[in-house]
This record gives structure tokens, C-alpha cells and sequence, in this order.
């Protein structure tokens, strides 16, 4: 083996939340491990959420006085996404969320709290465990400390360009630094962490065309190679059509959100016409999937005591205020100068959802929850696109995290999680994701698969 390359007990592709939890869990069972990512920077799309994990059952839930169980949790997703190709997984992860919770906040010293002010989408109970200030990118900053603390080795910048195969068994990988020559890294299990393939329109048109014209939003390293390297070795597919848009991306050119708290607090989304095309507590996601119909923009309207209360408890929302993103206006004559429609119109919309929201008449798109009740002038506004986030399929895993062929058994070597494995967000499209479920998988099969490979490479050492 030439002097440049390495040797691993685990080598972790992806530097998101899934290949650091990985690698935290690697090295906790006293493995070697090494963790390559190939943008500068780490965090993936876990840097763009709000940093929510879904556990039913923790302490914090307990303390709360909210009662919550595995099955519970099984129900309200699978009533949110419907049957899909995941659902053993789905059980597997609802059943593993109090133990890898608490071992974030435990044993690495992760700040997630449970989020008891609403329940967020497809949650029949307050269960989304997150950082204080609700932002994905103070999840990925006590995860990289954690990593420091551990002794796990980053490298950025370092592509992984392939897998090394030794008959049918995965070995190691191919890395072409940024700066620097190429080398192997020789391992004992590998780990998929990377991102899906949002960011990839080959595969985009492949597996859901309907969507691959639309505006991505998510990480740039989505482009979807650790899945098809996976697939020429032979792996299984699951959920590959399944997807999580966003309705409300406030500056497209830097992908800033609008807090969906907006909505779910009494907020509602109408079209350049003033109208409003659907109800809009389905979710940020199968919303989205709506207002793509009817063109990429839209405004959001709410008022000032929906707009205080996310900028009191989701602090990066103020930087949408602070660039003149969400605009305050006293009226509905100002409302509809705005947007650019006809102020009667927008009367009638405003008129109508606010019997609704009172409870004097039923919604025209049967929504029943309004939040704070009608909205009331002085007004807000934010001109909204909806777009792509990021995908939900990818390869098959067992319940260990070990990438399975179509007969259930594993590809030797290899593991997955993250965007490169299937998610459980339903089969197809984007109306079945609920909050966190991105994160659920990427940081629980992360867990799984960190263990596996630790204990399959003291296995090997014996």
C-alpha cells in the first residue's frame, strides 16, 4: 500500500449531522475512524434546518407533563406520509429516539430542548427536540465541539470520488483532496453520511420529474453519487419519488426561510392575485407542491403579534426583518399595493379566512387551525417562493444501518444514512414529510450505523 494511503477501522463519507454522530459513535466503541467531506465546510442540510429531532418518550417530554410513546409517534408519521417501502425502519427509529437523545445531550454535550410553544407538522404531540434558538447550524456547532473533544479527524475538502471493492465486500475509499494528490483510505466499514440528490437534475428527472425544474434551496453537496455508487454495487431502493419542498423561501438568492411558525401561529399564503389556493397547515412541504401549480410566487401574510412572537423565539428570523424581507403595512389597501392585486380581492380572502379563523364559517379549503385566531391590521408581509429542499429516498438499510440488495442481505462494508439512505416520508412526492423527519433518520441511522461498524471491526480484529 502506497505510503499516502490509510487504514481505518471506519472511514465516514459526509459531514453533516449524520456522518458526525457516525463518527461520535465510532470512536465511542473504540474504533479508528476517519470523516471526509468534500465542501469546505461540514453541516449539509442539517445547517439549513431548524436542528429538530423527533423522540417520544424522553425525560424532557416527561417533565413537560406530555405523554408520548413509540407506537404513538409509528402513527402520527405513517398518518402523515402513508404506507411506503420504509416503514420497518420508520418503527426502528421511533423505538431508538429517547436512547439517542439523551446520549446527544449526555454524553457529548448536544443543547437540545424540547420545543413545547407548538407541535409542529404531522405531530399529534409536542415531541421536536432542538437547539435553543431553533437553528440547525448551533446542532452542527455542538456536533463538530463533540467531534474535537472525541478525537475524531475532519477532513474538508476531501472528496470521496468512489469505494474500493474487494470481491463482494466494500474496503475502503478513493479521495481526491481539493489540494493534494489522491489517496485510498483502507477500511474496515464504510459509512454513507452524504447528502440525497436534490442538487443532481440527472436523478431528479430520473426518479421525480415533476420537481426537477423547481428551485433548489438545500445544500450544494447534494448531488447524489454515494447513492448511485451504492446502486452499482447492487443495493436495494426505497421511497426514490419522495421529497421535502419548502413554500416559503423568502430570499431565493440565499435561500433564507420564512419560519413556518408564521403560518401554523395564524399566517396564510395567497398568490399575486390575492387569493389563497389550499390550506396551508398541511405543511411547509406538501404546500409546497401547491403553489408550484400556480407559479414561484407568493406572499405570506400575517400580523405584528405573529410576527413578534417568532422573532422572540426563533432568532434567526430577525434577519428577514432587519433586511426589509418581511415589510409591515397598515392596511389591506397597502397590503394589496404590496402584492400588486386588487385590494377587494384580498379583502374578500382576509374577510373570509377570518370567519374561518373565528370559528363563524367553515374554511374553503377545510383548514381548522388558525393559531392565534384572524389576523388583524397592522399587517406583515413576505413575498415567499416555493421550491426543493431536499430528497427523502435513497438506499435500503437494515435495522443496523448495513445497505441491503433487494433480497435483504447486507452489502459487506457498507452502511448508510442521511440523504444516501431511504427516509420515511412516504413513496412518492413531498406531502408526506413531517418535521424532523430528515433529521430523525440522518442522526439515528448515523447512531446505528457508528455502533455496527465499530463492533463488526472488533470482530474482525479477534
Amino acid at each position: 500500500m502506497p505510503e499516502e494511503d490509510l487504514s481505518v477501522d471506519v472511514v465516514v463519507v459526509g459531514a453533516g449531522a449524520c456522518g458526525m454522530v457516525a463518527a461520535l459513535a465510532a470512536i465511542g466503541k473504540g474504533a479508528t475512524v476517519l470523516l471526509l467531506e468534500k465542501l469546505a465546510n461540514v453541516g449539509g442540510n442539517s445547517t439549513l434546518s431548524t436542528g429538530s429531532i423527533p423522540a417520544a418518550g424522553s425525560r424532557f417530554q416527561k417533565a413537560a407533563g406530555i405523554q408520548d410513546n413509540p407506537s404513538l409517534m409509528v402513527a402520527d408519521l405513517l398518518a402523515a406520509s402513508g404506507p411506503h417501502e420504509a416503514e420497518d425502519m420508520l418503527t426502528n427509529m421511533a423505538e431508538l429516539s429517547v436512547e439517542l437523545v439523551h446520549w446527544l445531550v449526555d454524553t457529548h454535550g448536544v443543547d437540545l430542548q424540547l420545543i413545547t410553544d407548538y407541535k409542529h407538522v404531522g405531530h399529534s404531540v409536542a415531541r421536536l427536540h432542538a437547539p435553543g434558538d431553533r437553528d440547525g447550524k448551533f446542532l452542527v456547532a455542538d456536533l463538530v465541539e463533540a467531534c474535537d473533544k472525541a478525537g475524531v479527524s475532519i477532513r474538508t475538502s476531501h472528496p470521496v470520488v468512489g469505494l474500493i471493492t474487494e470481491g463482494d465486500a466494500v474496503v475502503g475509499v478513493r479521495v481526491e483532496p481539493v489540494s493534494g494528490e489522491p489517496y485510498r483510505v483502507m477500511a474496515k466499514s464504510v459509512i454513507l453520511a452524504a447528502n440525497g440528490y436534490g442538487n443532481n437534475k440527472e436523478l431528479l428527472k430520473r426518479w421525480m420529474p415533476e420537481i426537477a425544474e423547481a428551485q433548489y434551496f438545500g445544500a450544494p453537496g447534494s448531488t447524489g453519487e454515494a447513492v448511485s455508487w451504492a446502486e452499482d454495487l447492487g443495493a436495494a431502493l426505497a421511497n426514490v419519488s419522495a421529497y421535502q419542498g419548502y413554500a416559503a423561501v423568502a430570499n431565493p438568492a440565499l435561500g433564507l426561510l420564512l419560519s413556518w411558525t408564521t403560518i401554523e401561529m395564524g399566517a396564510v399564503i395567497v398568490t399575486a392575485d390575492g387569493r389563497r389556493v389550499g390550506d396551508e397547515s398541511r405543511g411547509y412541504s406538501g404546500f409546497a407542491s401547491i403553489l408550484l401549480e400556480h407559479g414561484d410566487t407568493a406572499f405570506a401574510v400575517f400580523d405584528t403579534t405573529i410576527r413578534d412572537y417568532v422573532l422572540k423565539n426563533e432568532p434567526r428570523f430577525v434577519r428577514l426583518f432587519n433586511d426589509g424581507l418581511i415589510v409591515e403595512v397598515a392596511d389591506v389597501d397597502k397590503l394589496a399595493d404590496f402584492i400588486g392585486c386588487d385590494s377587494d380581492t384580498l379583502d374578500n380572502t382576509l374577510a373570509s379566512t377570518a370567519s374561518a379563523a373565528a370559528g363563524d364559517s367553515a374554511d374553503e379549503f377545510g383548514r381548522t387551525n388558525f393559531g392565534f385566531g384572524p389576523l388583524h391590521a397592522p399587517y406583515c408581509v413576505a413575498k415567499v417562493s416555493p421550491g426543493l429542499f431536499h430528497t427523502q429516498g435513497g438506499v435500503q438499510v437494515d435495522a443496523h444501518a448495513r445497505v441491503v440488495r433487494p433480497d435483504g442481505s447486507p452489502i459487506k462494508g457498507l452502511f448508510a444514512g442521511g440523504g444516501v439512505a431511504a427516509g420515511v416520508s412516504g413513496l412518492a412526492g413531498a406531502e408526506g414529510y413531517a418535521s424532523g423527519n430528515g433529521l430523525l433518520t440522518a442522526v439515528g441511522l448515523g447512531y446505528l450505523a457508528g455502533i455496527t461498524s465499530a463492533a463488526d471491526s472488533a470482530v474482525d480484529h479477534s
